[in-house]
């Protein structure tokens, strides 16, 4: 059985896909980008951007009963690769301790003019 999950503490899917679902012990994060949950506008900045992401993440992490502690996968996508080191630092700040695998792929474009967007993949 499949489980959708939905917080208000993170932006509602702007297209036909839920939050994150669950399956099984493991739960899909959709990729998020940086809508701040309560004005649903874009915050400035890749510094900001990273932030809100990674806050939305842990919004939907914690509607699950899970913690950052248990991401396994993540995948980030930028706009720009010579963003790395300040996403790097921010990132590092959320997953220091776990160190999941992660990926990170250079794109075109991202929704509504992103500038990153990270998708995740929890185990219970």
């Amino acid at each position: 059985m499949v489980k959708t999950i939905q917080t208000e503490k993170a932006p509602a899917a702007i297209g036909a896909y839920s939050q994150a679902v669950e399956k099984e012990g493991t739960l899909f994060i959709s990729g998020q980008i940086p809508l701040h949950p309560e004005t649903k506008e874009l915050v400035e900045g890749i510094e900001n951007q990273t932030k809100q992401v990674l806050q939305n993440i842990q919004a939907i992490l914690h509607a699950s009963g899970l913690e950052t502690s248990d991401v396994v996968k993540n995948t980030i996508y930028v706009t720009s690769l010579k963003n790395y080191d300040i996403i790097n630092e921010i990132y590092s700040s959320y997953f220091n301790e776990s160190q999941p695998a992660r990926a990170m792929v250079g794109v075109n474009e991202l929704p509504k003019g992103a500038l990153i967007e990270i998708e995740s993949i929890a185990m219970r």
